[in-house]
Protein backbone atom coordinates (compact mmCIF):
# COMPACT_ATOMS: atom_id res chain seq x y z
CA UNK A 1 0.00 0.00 0.00
CA UNK A 2 2.81 2.37 1.13
CA UNK A 3 4.77 1.93 -2.27
CA UNK A 4 2.03 2.20 -3.91
CA UNK A 5 0.82 5.38 -2.28
CA UNK A 6 4.33 6.79 -3.25
CA UNK A 7 3.88 6.06 -6.96
CA UNK A 8 0.71 7.83 -7.36
CA UNK A 9 2.26 10.75 -5.30
CA UNK A 10 4.60 10.81 -7.75
CA UNK A 11 2.94 10.29 -10.56
CA UNK A 12 0.53 13.52 -9.90
CA UNK A 13 3.58 15.68 -9.31
CA UNK A 14 5.13 15.14 -12.68
CA UNK A 15 2.23 14.92 -14.77
CA UNK A 16 0.71 18.19 -12.54
CA UNK A 17 4.47 19.93 -13.69
CA UNK A 18 3.50 18.93 -17.67
CA UNK A 19 -0.22 20.32 -17.48
CA UNK A 20 0.72 23.35 -15.98
CA UNK A 21 3.34 24.46 -18.68
CA UNK A 22 1.15 23.73 -21.80
CA UNK A 23 0.77 26.41 -23.86
CA UNK A 24 -3.08 27.65 -25.08
CA UNK A 25 -1.75 27.19 -28.66
CA UNK A 26 -0.96 23.42 -28.00
CA UNK A 27 -4.23 22.56 -27.07
CA UNK A 28 -5.32 21.75 -30.54
CA UNK A 29 -2.21 19.58 -31.61
CA UNK A 30 -1.97 15.79 -31.70
CA UNK A 31 -1.22 13.40 -28.40
CA UNK A 32 -0.05 10.24 -29.36
CA UNK A 33 -3.48 8.44 -27.99
CA UNK A 34 -5.23 7.99 -31.78
CA UNK A 35 -7.75 11.34 -32.63
CA UNK A 36 -7.32 12.74 -29.41
CA UNK A 37 -5.44 16.62 -29.60
CA UNK A 38 -4.05 17.85 -26.32
CA UNK A 39 -7.47 19.88 -25.00
CA UNK A 40 -9.14 16.09 -25.39
CA UNK A 41 -6.47 14.38 -22.94
CA UNK A 42 -6.75 17.45 -20.72
CA UNK A 43 -10.20 16.85 -20.61
CA UNK A 44 -10.03 12.79 -19.74
CA UNK A 45 -7.22 13.70 -17.18
CA UNK A 46 -9.51 16.00 -15.28
CA UNK A 47 -12.04 13.32 -15.48
CA UNK A 48 -10.05 10.64 -14.67
CA UNK A 49 -8.62 12.29 -11.81
CA UNK A 50 -11.97 12.99 -10.09
CA UNK A 51 -13.36 9.20 -11.34
CA UNK A 52 -10.55 7.65 -9.11
CA UNK A 53 -10.58 10.21 -6.23
CA UNK A 54 -14.42 9.19 -5.73
CA UNK A 55 -13.06 5.70 -5.90
CA UNK A 56 -10.62 5.61 -3.03
CA UNK A 57 -14.27 7.54 -1.31
CA UNK A 58 -15.75 4.49 -2.08
CA UNK A 59 -18.24 6.86 -4.15
CA UNK A 60 -20.21 6.10 -7.44
CA UNK A 61 -18.35 8.37 -9.40
CA UNK A 62 -18.55 8.91 -13.71
CA UNK A 63 -16.96 8.11 -16.64
CA UNK A 64 -14.56 10.51 -17.90
CA UNK A 65 -14.68 12.18 -21.13
CA UNK A 66 -12.37 13.34 -23.90
CA UNK A 67 -13.85 15.99 -25.39
CA UNK A 68 -12.00 18.86 -26.66
CA UNK A 69 -15.52 20.95 -26.38
CA UNK A 70 -15.87 19.71 -22.20
CA UNK A 71 -12.21 21.04 -21.49
CA UNK A 72 -13.14 23.69 -18.48
CA UNK A 73 -11.60 27.54 -19.33
CA UNK A 74 -9.41 26.82 -15.51
CA UNK A 75 -7.77 23.76 -16.73
CA UNK A 76 -4.51 25.00 -15.70
CA UNK A 77 -5.24 24.81 -12.02
CA UNK A 78 -8.58 22.42 -11.64
CA UNK A 79 -6.46 19.60 -13.40
CA UNK A 80 -3.35 19.79 -10.59
CA UNK A 81 -5.78 20.28 -7.93
CA UNK A 82 -7.79 17.08 -9.04
CA UNK A 83 -4.50 14.89 -8.96
CA UNK A 84 -3.82 16.29 -5.81
CA UNK A 85 -6.86 15.19 -4.29
CA UNK A 86 -6.73 11.88 -6.14
CA UNK A 87 -2.92 11.17 -4.45
CA UNK A 88 -4.74 12.46 -0.78
CA UNK A 89 -7.32 10.42 -1.15
CA UNK A 90 -5.36 7.14 -1.43
CA UNK A 91 -3.12 8.27 1.47
CA UNK A 92 -6.41 7.37 3.27
CA UNK A 93 -5.98 3.40 4.83
CA UNK A 94 -9.58 2.83 4.24
CA UNK A 95 -9.02 3.47 0.53
CA UNK A 96 -7.62 0.41 0.20
CA UNK A 97 -9.82 -2.02 1.99
CA UNK A 98 -12.64 -4.08 -0.38
CA UNK A 99 -13.78 -2.90 -4.06
CA UNK A 100 -13.62 0.63 -5.53
CA UNK A 101 -15.71 1.77 -8.79
CA UNK A 102 -14.42 3.60 -11.31
CA UNK A 103 -15.49 4.19 -14.95
CA UNK A 104 -18.33 1.67 -14.29
CA UNK A 105 -15.47 -0.73 -13.60
CA UNK A 106 -15.20 -2.57 -10.22
CA UNK A 107 -12.12 -4.42 -9.03
CA UNK A 108 -10.18 -4.51 -5.48
CA UNK A 109 -9.35 -1.53 -4.41
CA UNK A 110 -5.39 -2.42 -4.86
CA UNK A 111 -5.78 -3.10 -7.96
CA UNK A 112 -7.79 0.26 -8.63
CA UNK A 113 -4.97 1.91 -7.20
CA UNK A 114 -2.63 0.23 -9.61
CA UNK A 115 -4.86 1.70 -12.91
CA UNK A 116 -4.50 5.02 -11.12
CA UNK A 117 -0.93 5.11 -11.52
CA UNK A 118 -1.02 4.03 -14.93
CA UNK A 119 -3.44 6.29 -16.11
CA UNK A 120 -2.06 9.27 -14.82
CA UNK A 121 1.76 8.43 -15.24
CA UNK A 122 1.17 7.32 -19.19
CA UNK A 123 -1.17 10.25 -19.98
CA UNK A 124 1.31 12.16 -18.04
CA UNK A 125 4.17 10.75 -20.96
CA UNK A 126 1.26 11.72 -23.61
CA UNK A 127 0.91 15.15 -22.82
CA UNK A 128 4.48 15.98 -22.71
CA UNK A 129 5.46 14.08 -25.54
CA UNK A 130 2.78 16.18 -27.32
CA UNK A 131 3.96 19.36 -25.74
CA UNK A 132 7.73 19.03 -26.58
CA UNK A 133 7.94 19.01 -22.93
CA UNK A 134 10.71 16.49 -21.13
CA UNK A 135 9.40 13.88 -18.91
CA UNK A 136 10.64 12.59 -15.78
CA UNK A 137 8.84 9.58 -14.03
CA UNK A 138 9.65 8.48 -11.24
CA UNK A 139 11.09 5.37 -11.26
CA UNK A 140 9.00 3.49 -8.52
CA UNK A 141 5.93 5.31 -10.40
CA UNK A 142 6.91 3.66 -13.78
CA UNK A 143 7.30 0.31 -12.04
CA UNK A 144 4.36 0.05 -10.39
CA UNK A 145 2.53 0.81 -13.52
CA UNK A 146 4.43 -2.02 -15.86
CA UNK A 147 4.16 -4.33 -12.79
CA UNK A 148 0.09 -3.62 -13.18
CA UNK A 149 0.12 -3.51 -17.25
CA UNK A 150 2.38 -7.00 -17.44
CA UNK A 151 -0.52 -8.38 -14.89
CA UNK A 152 -3.22 -7.60 -17.38
CA UNK A 153 -1.77 -8.46 -20.16
CA UNK A 154 0.23 -11.87 -19.13
CA UNK A 155 -2.87 -14.27 -20.44
CA UNK A 156 -3.58 -12.30 -23.86
CA UNK A 157 -4.16 -8.97 -25.01
CA UNK A 158 -6.19 -6.14 -22.63
CA UNK A 159 -9.49 -5.80 -22.10
CA UNK A 160 -10.81 -3.88 -25.08
CA UNK A 161 -10.17 -0.34 -24.48
CA UNK A 162 -7.96 -0.66 -21.84
CA UNK A 163 -4.91 -0.26 -23.77
CA UNK A 164 -4.08 0.39 -27.40
CA UNK A 165 -2.31 -2.71 -29.73
CA UNK A 166 1.22 -3.22 -27.89
CA UNK A 167 3.90 -1.10 -29.60
CA UNK A 168 6.93 -3.60 -30.05
CA UNK A 169 9.99 -2.48 -27.90
CA UNK A 170 12.77 -4.43 -26.49
CA UNK A 171 12.96 -6.08 -23.23
CA UNK A 172 16.08 -4.51 -22.80
CA UNK A 173 14.67 -0.77 -23.29
CA UNK A 174 13.67 1.65 -20.68
CA UNK A 175 11.21 0.78 -17.76
CA UNK A 176 9.28 3.64 -19.39
CA UNK A 177 9.86 2.52 -22.94
CA UNK A 178 8.40 -0.78 -22.40
CA UNK A 179 5.58 0.31 -19.88
CA UNK A 180 4.71 2.95 -23.12
CA UNK A 181 4.97 0.09 -25.40
CA UNK A 182 3.13 -2.47 -22.96
CA UNK A 183 0.17 0.67 -23.46
CA UNK A 184 0.24 0.43 -27.34
CA UNK A 185 2.31 3.96 -27.18
CA UNK A 186 5.24 3.78 -29.35
CA UNK A 187 8.22 5.34 -26.99
CA UNK A 188 9.80 7.18 -30.26
CA UNK A 189 6.26 9.48 -31.32
CA UNK A 190 6.63 12.86 -31.44
CA UNK A 191 4.35 15.59 -33.23
CA UNK A 192 4.77 16.21 -36.29
CA UNK A 193 6.64 19.20 -37.73
CA UNK A 194 4.62 22.08 -38.05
Amino acid sequence: METMQQALAAAVAETSRVVSAIRDDQLAGPTPCADTPVAALLDHLDGLALAFTDAAREQAGGSPSASADALTPDWRTRIPQRLDALAAAWQDPAAWDGDAEAGGVTMPAPAMAAVAVDEVLVHGWDLAVASGQGYRPDPGATEAALGFVSQVTAEGPAPEGLFGPPVPVPEDAPLLDRLLGRTGRDPGWRPPAA
